[in-house]
């Protein structure tokens, strides 16, 4: 597999010097283009283009602009637009807007600039990991930058157009990546899921119509308007356009950010990373972070794509590409990501507070090797029991890769009720330094 097949665009400048201050990003052409622009434009230019969230859940970005109410509401009065930017990116393996924020946080805030146009707002908030505190002092020093230059601030560029930006630092919780939990925390308030409707399109940030996209989708913006929605669209598939950051971790021997059309596959992303660490064999691997439904070695040629993906049971997701070889037990991951969503779930609602304890306490008892009979139809039964009846999508999130590694591995499962999952597969094994990985 060739090196051409990548699409370097968000990631092109990730190797300059000092990548992320304004004088190696340049002069914030794009914003200039789209202060020109009329806002209905903009959004008209974006769903052309055919960009898709990038946050997970892959709704058309541009029509969600476009769901923001113009003028007064039933009221009669006009209330403020707001743009917020997830980036409280926490979920296992996924780990793309990170480095994208420390290359290169001028994209990101330049996209903000374009988006606030186009929705017309006047104010942003970046909601940004409070446990990353070099991104988030990253971010800062861009939005400082920005504003010194004049492209934030009062009056950008003599276009009598108003523009604030403010970095915020999350607590720490996983739950403040569910959109409406963020609100929430942003708002000074314990980060907890809203019942919808209304939703922030029409009463989101202070109760005013608010734009919650995540940072690659908010950072894709400037390269749109800048080459076009013809341009952005000529790559990737059909329903799934443009290029996007895969995030490839495990055991393969060159793990990083590969930036590459949508639909490209996990076979042409392991070549282009010199494929598995010497001596292993793909067993299973994540498409979309620990979230999603984990797929195996079958599905080397599916299309990374919304669609494809989908069709073959999992989600894309946030593209974090989790890649395990034969000396990984299957039940001690899925017990691990459990452990952690019983950690973050927020408590508000039954199915997910009981339902992942209760998940770990099974998954306990098997990968110790003292299952019971009926342990798996019992580990079946909670998962359906919280898939689709908890408050937000943590609880559907934590039974997807417990059934699918059912699915695909039920005979680990069974082996949990006499031997320890170490036993089989000791874990000094999964995790040992091999001649040929990288660091």
């Amino acid at each position: 597999m060739s090196i051409d097949t990548l699409t370097p665009v968000l990631s092109r400048d990730w190797d300059h010097d000092r990548s992320w201050t304004l004088d190696s990003y340049g002069e914030y052409a794009a914003l200039r283009t789209a202060l020109r622009t009329d806002p209905d434009e903009l959004i008209a230019t974006v769903k052309e283009a055919g960009l898709r969230g990038r946050g997970g859940a892959g709704f058309p970005t541009g029509m969600k602009w476009g769901f923001i109410p113009q003028g007064p509401g039933p009221d009669g009065e006009t209330k403020p637009h707001y743009l917020v930017v997830n980036a409280d990116e926490s979920e296992p393996g996924t780990c793309k807007d990170i480095p994208l924020m420390m290359a290169n946080p001028h994209v990101l805030v330049e996209g903000v600039a374009i988006t606030c146009h186009a929705i017309r707002a006047e104010k942003a908030f970046i909601y940004i990991r409070g446990e990353v505190l070099h991104v988030i002092r990253r971010v800062q020093a861009a939005v400082a930058e920005a504003y010194e230059a004049g492209f934030l601030g009062k009056d950008v560029f003599g276009s009598g157009i108003d523009l604030e930006v403010v970095v915020h630092a999350g607590a720490g919780a996983y739950i403040c990546g569910e959109e409406t939990a963020l609100l929430d925390s942003l708002e000074g308030r314990r980060g907890q899921p809203r019942l919808r409707p209304p939703f922030p399109a029409v009463a989101g940030l202070y109760a005013c119509p608010t734009v919650i996209n995540n940072v690659e989708s908010i950072a894709s913006v400037p390269c749109i308007v800048e080459r076009g929605a013809d341009w952005f669209a000529s790559m990737g598939t059909e329903k799934s356009k443009g290029m996007t950051l895969y995030s490839l971790s495990g055991h393969v021997k060159r793990p990083g950010q590969y930036e590459a059309p949508l639909g490209i596959t996990l076979r042409e992303l392991l070549d282009l990373s010199g494929g598995m660490r010497d001596g292993s064999e793909l067993k299973f691997w994540t498409p979309g972070g620990s979230s999603t439904p984990i797929l195996t070695d079958e599905h080397l040629d599916v299309p990374l794509d919304y669609e494809g993906v989908g069709g073959a049971g999992s989600m894309l997701g946030t593209k974090a590409l989790q890649i395990f070889d034969q000396t990984t037990s299957v039940v001690r991951c899925v017990l691990r990501w459990t452990e952690f969503y019983k950690h973050e779930s927020c408590g508000k609602c039954t199915p997910c507070r009981e339902g992942t304890w209760w998940l770990v306490q099974t998954l306990q008892r098997l990968e110790a090797g003292k299952g019971t009979e009926g342990d798996i139809e019992l580990l079946l039964d909670q998962c359906d029991n919280i898939l689709g009846r908890a408050f937000c999508a943590l609880g559907d999130g934590a039974t997807s890769p417990i059934t699918s590694a059912i699915q695909y591995f039920r005979d680990e499962f069974e082996a949990g009720m006499t031997t320890p999952a170490w036993e089989l597969f000791p874990y000094e094994a999964s995790t040992a330094w091999t001649k040929g990985a990288s660091a």
